[in-house]
């Protein structure tokens, strides 16, 4: 799915150049009605396409019992749980980001925000200019390391006289520009000390290389929805 995108494009590629995998059918925008009807069975399912193509990504794998691999961004709450009710029947993984060094950011933060606990936190991300949405799927995914149970305040910006910084609040900052892949900044600001932990893509090859690698973790796991960061680092 969204095999005419920029992402969906090089997954093509590297699945074409996997020995152990065959490509059954391609599917975008323009043919997206095509997977309720005329779609072959198929094993796996690697969706990078855009948020309303979901409801036919869900259809197929119903159907077919295929397992899924998304990568697509977006999904407001309610869109997600579709891969909670699909991971009783089948294996699933959705992940904002399928960066091997993402995953162990993302480990990372989550390990440092607790052991910081009370630290002014301040998350940073970086993309190019045509992204659609904001903020990034990984930057979300980033605050609920930071913030699992949302007890924060979550702030796009600052401006005019905002007064002292509150206990409660994260700021989470989106710039746009250029041809950046993606960095993503989480800083911790503590009395007289800053951590910071950043994590920069110079290609989406790295993308690439981590959804495919997850495609065979996947397929080897048992029905359910999992993580990436559980699939590859565990």
């Amino acid at each position: 799915m969204g095999a005419c995108g920029r992402m969906g494009e090089l997954v093509c590629q590297a699945v074409e150049e996997d020995a152990e995998f065959e490509i059954c059918g391609r599917f975008d925008i323009d043919n997206i009605e095509d997977l309720d009807t005329e779609a072959p069975s198929a094993d796996l399912v690697i969706d990078f396409s855009k948020p309303a193509s979901l409801p036919h990504v869900a259809a197929f794998v119903r159907r077919t019992g295929a397992a899924l691999v998304s990568g697509t961004t977006g999904f407001t709450a309610e869109e997600l749980a579709t891969f909670d009710e699909l991971g009783k029947t089948t294996r699933v993984v959705w992940a904002s980001n399928y960066s091997l060094g993402v995953a162990v950011l993302v480990r990372a933060v989550r390990e440092a925000a607790a052991a910081v606990s009370g630290w002014d936190t301040e998350i940073v991300e970086t993309h190019h200019n045509k992204k659609a949405d904001a903020p990034s799927g990984t930057a979300k995914t980033l605050l609920q390391a930071v913030d699992p149970d949302g007890e924060y305040t979550v702030v796009s910006g600052r401006e005019g006289f905002v007064g002292e910084r509150p206990e409660k609040e994260i700021g989470l900052v989106a710039l746009r520009g250029g041809t950046v892949a993606g960095t993503h900044e989480v800083h911790f600001f503590g009395e007289d000390e800053e951590l910071c932990f950043t994590h920069r893509a110079t290609s989406r090859k790295i993308f690439v290389a981590g959804a495919v690698a997850c495609a065979h973790k996947l397929l080897a796991a048992e029905v359910g929805r999992h993580t990436f960061e559980e699939l590859m680092l565990d």
